[in-house]
């Protein structure tokens, strides 16, 4: 999304799952560009998601909207206060080079951050740490091309912290592998009654356009297992978002042609901050014998 409609991207999370096709693609456009919501018509929001203006006044109406009106009214105060900063710097001196690529880069990732962490809903929040740190709950991470990065930080965070955490990775032999060994398997290739405790937590990280493997093993996952999803995606309307337990949107815009994953980054270090402080206890140890390890190994140089 390329602004965070906070109040507007919560009612269509909330009734994402009784909205059709078309209402589907009027919120995408709304989520993605509030601008042409906010100051824009029926007509011209219908255009852009390809469907009729019968659909667009559907959709404020399922969301709980007055019509457009009340629906434009929502997203114009949710992007009003971004409006000022705009006009400020737009009449300011104009930067050389250098200083307007280092500008432009230092404004992208503050908005991204901010965005991505105001946009925390705090019921999901402690759903996804009390997911994260039951330690008899194997945690897979699966993670897009570009986001293998940021995947890979979570699974070293979190295998700190507790036991039975890796990034998946490879073929789809091998992804399909590391998953189906992430518990039991059952003759039904569902958990048994009374074992929820210990299937898998399966995190899914990718931003659009989303890879098909990260998407088809995640339902898979889900539909075979009986996994329960934490979505790290950048739309509420992300094919991650619709089986997770629980989805979080990130901020991912780039200061040049290339989504920024700084916000994700973020979100992930506040996941594994929030963990470690519900496994302070048992974490300790776990962390005081790897270091042991560092040292007994000489890995490390000190300066």
């Amino acid at each position: 999304m390329s602004e965070m409609i906070a109040a507007v991207a919560e009612r269509v999370a909330e009734r994402r799952t009784r909205l059709s096709p078309a209402e589907r693609r009027v919120a995408a456009v709304v989520l993605d560009h509030p601008q042409a919501v906010a100051f824009g018509t029926v007509a011209r929001v219908a255009e852009q998601a390809a469907t009729s203006g019968a659909s667009v006044l559907r959709l404020a109406a399922k969301l709980g909207y007055d019509g457009f009106a009340g629906l434009q009214a929502a997203v114009q105060l949710d992007i009003g206060q971004q409006l000022r900063p705009a006009v400020e710097r737009i009449g300011g001196p104009v930067p050389t080079a250098r200083t307007e690529i280092v500008a432009r880069t230092l404004q992208a990732e503050v908005d991204n951050v901010e965005r991505t962490m105001r946009a925390i809903e705090p019921r999901a929040f402690d759903r996804a740490l009390t997911l994260l740190a039951h330690r008899a709950r194997p945690v897979r991470i699966l993670a897009g091309e570009a986001e293998a990065g940021v995947g890979a930080m979570l699974a070293t965070g979190l295998g700190m912290l507790r036991p039975d955490v890796a990034l998946v990775e490879g073929s789809d032999v091998a992804v399909a592998r590391q998953l189906a060994q992430a518990r039991a398997p059952t003759a039904a290739g569902r958990p048994p009654a009374g074992a929820r405790r210990n299937t898998l937590v399966l995190v899914a990280i990718d931003l659009r356009r989303y890879e098909r493997w990260v998407v088809e093993h995640t339902l898979r996952a889900v539909e075979g297992q009986g996994a329960e999803v934490i979505a790290l995606t950048d739309s509420l309307l992300s094919p991650l978002a619709e089986p997770a337990t629980v989805a979080f949107t990130v901020h991912a815009e780039g200061a040049g042609p290339f989504d920024s994953h700084v916000g994700t980054l973020a979100l992930v270090n506040a996941l594994v901050t929030g963990v470690a402080g519900r496994l302070r206890r048992s974490a300790a140890p776990r962390l005081g014998a790897v270091e042991a390890a560092w040292r007994n190994a000489d890995a490390l140089v000190d300066p």
